[in-house]
């Protein structure tokens, strides 16, 4: 009798400790699948791929004008704020080109360096941006990226997506599926050790 529930309760551990692998491997898919359609199409995207060094030649702010977004974009995403525009010298190339504070900000509004987060208090947009220009009059040289192909003259102070984030991004469903995986082999070889004791 005693024996009857020791191998009945065994195998409900082994079939809840399967489930969980397999759930595990479920969910991992499920966060390959959704960093595949999400982040990798970016990263894939983005061209400036080269770091090298850029200097400062001139960081400007003109006057709060209206700098919308980029087009098709809804108006109440419209708001006017202090436009900071940031020529660099491309060491690279010897190129006197704009910065961007990432891809992002070139789709958002091609005219302006840095384009702020939505926000109420239009004091905090201007004091941020006036000590982002403080901070690169007082850092002169700086690494960029660049796009060796030629196809953006601009260039960008970082990337969205690094090759590092998208790594990161992919170690956690990595971990999850190899996790699932193992218990899965765990639990079909105390199936097969099982088995193959009460035959012997």
């Amino acid at each position: 009798m005693l024996a009857k529930k020791l191998v009945t309760a065994q195998k409900r551990g082994e079939t809840r400790a399967l489930c969980l692998g397999l759930g595990m491997v479920a969910c991992s898919m499920m966060m390959y699948f959704f960093i595949g359609i999400t982040i990798v199409p970016f990263y894939t995207k983005s061209v400036w791929t080269t770091e090298t060094v850029c200097k400062l030649l001139k960081a400007n702010i003109k006057d709060k004008v209206l700098c919308p977004n980029s087009e098709g974009s809804e108006d109440e995403d419209i708001f006017p704020y202090p436009c900071l525009q940031v020529w660099v010298n491309l060491t690279a190339s010897g190129q006197e080109v704009m910065l961007y504070q990432t891809e992002d900000t070139l789709e958002r509004n091609p005219k302006c360096s840095y384009v702020p987060g939505k926000s109420e208090n239009s004091k905090e947009v201007k004091a941020r941006i006036e000590t982002i220009a403080s901070n690169f009059k007082k850092y002169q040289t700086f690494p960029c990226y660049y796009d060796p192909g030629g196809t953006q003259t601009n260039v960008i102070l970082s990337r969205l997506y690094p090759p590092k984030g998208l790594l990161f991004a992919f170690l956690w469903p990595t971990l999850m599926f190899t996790g699932g995986c193992l218990i899965i082999v765990l639990v079909k070889i105390s199936q097969y050790v099982s088995v193959l004791s009460a035959w012997q």
